[in-house]
């Protein structure tokens, strides 16, 4: 097989991508994963993981995912530090881009490229992402434990944020821009009832502050100017996700949110095709459940790559 064809390529190298990786390398077909220049995914960002089986002590997410790229390596899997920026499906096989202009083929292609937490912009906010401000509230939200919190944010995804946060948090302060919420009225029904709530409309975040990490927020009101501090070594940005899907544009379905239109098999609109993890799921952003679907793509990609 020339170096540049290959039957599976997958594109992405989160848990999603790199479990579909162990799983096609598995399969003995030549398996090949681009994951840009560090792969790993968001997960490289967080400091600690509690939550993914097998580590009864918390696993840092570099470590896992360093764990993830060396078992798809040693199964054969080949993995180019370069992102794809091309996508032509409209033939078969399929080819691919990268950055350097180099162009790839490919029986089947596994896209996981995952979804980013949309960020202020904030240049305090990013230097403690991963110390104190994360974009992940079931994530993140067990290590606040009797703890205040802020969430930054007024829609469906800041109000859910900030009721989950109530089973760990001392207290969650909500705060958001306008005079009023954007989220559901049931889920807004619910904050004013949680006796650990404080909504603090009209204000926005100025900066996160703190040493190593994060230990407040300093917020202004929109109104009046006037700033004040929480002392919140929690801050949970809760402005919504972006799939990172712009170079799928026209040539796959997608919902009015831009994720990846896929059915319960990980199928897209094109044959031969499939998607797995966040930037098909709008709903769980957990890494558990991104390597579930990338084992599941892989799967469905081998049976494919059998019956074609």
């Amino acid at each position: 097989m020339n170096e540049n064809n290959y039957r599976v390529i997958i594109i992405g190298s989160g848990p999603a991508g790199l479990t579909a990786a162990i799983y096609a390398a598995r399969g003995l077909v030549g398996t090949a994963l681009f994951g840009g220049a560090a792969p790993g995914g968001q997960l490289l960002q967080t400091t600690e993981i509690e939550n993914f089986p097998g580590f009864p002590e918390p696993v840092a997410g570099a470590d896992l995912m360093t764990g993830m790229l060396s078992q798809a390596k040693r199964l054969g899997a080949r993995i180019y530090n370069e992102d794809i920026t091309a996508v032509d499906f409209a033939r078969h096989p399929f080819t691919l881009t990268t950055a350097s202009g180099q162009q790839y083929s490919a029986e089947a292609v596994i896209i996981a490229t995952g979804a980013r937490a949309r960020w202020l912009g904030l240049p305090s906010e990013q230097k403690y992402v991963g110390r104190g401000v994360s974009g992940c509230a079931t994530c993140d939200g067990f290590f606040y434990r009797g703890r205040e919190v802020c969430v930054i944010g007024g829609g469906d995804s800041a109000a859910e944020d900030a009721l989950f946060l109530t089973r760990f948090a001392a207290k969650v302060y909500l705060v958001h821009r306008r005079d009023k919420l954007r989220a559901n009225p049931r889920l807004q029904a619910k904050l004013r009832a949680g006796a650990k709530i404080e909504i603090i409309y009209n204000h926005t975040l100025e900066e996160v502050q703190g040493e190593a990490k994060a230990a407040g927020v300093k917020i202004k009101n929109v109104l009046t100017g006037e700033t004040r501090v929480l002392a919140t070594p929690g801050v949970f940005i809760a402005i919504g996700h972006e799939p990172a899907t712009e170079i799928f544009r026209g040539k796959l379905n997608l919902d009015d949110s831009s994720y990846i239109v896929a059915d319960d098999h990980t199928h897209t609109s094109v044959a031969g095709v499939f998607a797995a993890g966040d930037v098909m799921d709008p709903d769980y952003k957990q890494a558990i459940v991104a390597a579930g679907t990338g084992c599941k793509a892989a799967m469905e990609a081998l049976e494919y790559l059998e019956e074609n």
